[in-house]
């Protein structure tokens, strides 16, 4: 994906703030303590690229005092609106609206595969104290399980990318913190988890919440709704998924690295 597409793709989520709100995952709250590598209370976090808050929600719910930062005015306002008592800035992971050191951990929720991290990283290593922590969480579908692999050959890469499977994640994400285009080291060497983690949908959810990949986003309005429609024949034909609620198998994984 080149310059041009990566930006297309990232801001294409504002359309969509109030159905990620709804249908998009949160987070395991192991991975996210994980992610800390100590206890949250009281710990300076930093969300970034924050979207609607699924992240941030989690956070706070394990005890961290929380900033949130969003560049798109649509995800903030859902967010706001969520998360009413936490504070939630507009800003970018390559300008970020907070002084120097004073942010214990900075961690994003599917959201650091788009930072150019050229320019964010150095933002991100200003923000944090030394030793301060730089974690990103991606929540991927469980493609080891025979329906949910089967899902993925349909929906094909726009909606379930090499990204979004465990059988890939690893090698997609773990440069994730370095800039493409090399230059100094900001942090240490990376080290990565996975931790189960489930939502559940039905048929109907599933693909709404597939319906807010950014692929699939961006995709022009008659291919995006054939491609929907294959999704949602798949899931009628399929004894887990064809009536009712079920629960989408899924890992929360994580990279995390230390600043320098």
């Amino acid at each position: 994906m080149d310059e041009n597409e990566r930006l297309r793709h990232a801001s294409s989520f504002g359309v969509a703030a109030s159905a990620y709100a709804e249908h998009r995952p949160d987070y395991a709250r192991a991975a996210v303590c994980w992610a800390l590598d100590k206890p949250a209370s009281g710990l300076r976090v930093l969300d970034l690229g924050a979207g609607t808050g699924k992240l941030t929600a989690t956070l706070v719910a394990v005890g961290a005092d929380v900033t949130a930062v969003e560049p798109d005015s649509a995800m903030l306002a859902e967010l706001r609106s969520a998360l009413p008592a936490v504070g939630a800035l507009p800003g970018s992971a390559e300008a970020i609206p907070l002084p120097d050191a004073s942010i214990d951990a900075v961690l994003a929720g599917n959201a650091m595969h788009w930072f150019d991290m050229a320019v964010a990283g150095p933002e991100i290593a200003r923000v944090l104290v030394p030793g301060g922590i730089l974690a990103g969480l991606w929540n991927v579908l469980d493609d080891r399980v025979d329906w949910v692999a089967g899902l993925a050959r349909v929906s094909g890469s726009a909606a379930i990318g090499p990204r979004d499977t465990p059988t890939s994640w690893r090698a997609e994400t773990a440069d994730a913190h370095l800039p493409k285009t090399g230059g100094a080291a900001r942090f240490g060497s990376p080290e990565q988890a996975e931790f189960p983690h489930g939502q559940r949908r039905t048929a109907d959810s599933l693909v709404a919440t597939l319906a807010t990949r950014a692929g699939m986003l961006v995709m022009p309005e008659q291919e995006r709704e054939a491609r929907l429609g294959r999704i949602r024949a798949f899931l009628a034909s399929e004894p887990e998924t064809a009536d009712g609620e079920f629960t989408l198998p899924m890992l929360t994984c994580v990279l995390r690295v230390r600043r320098l």
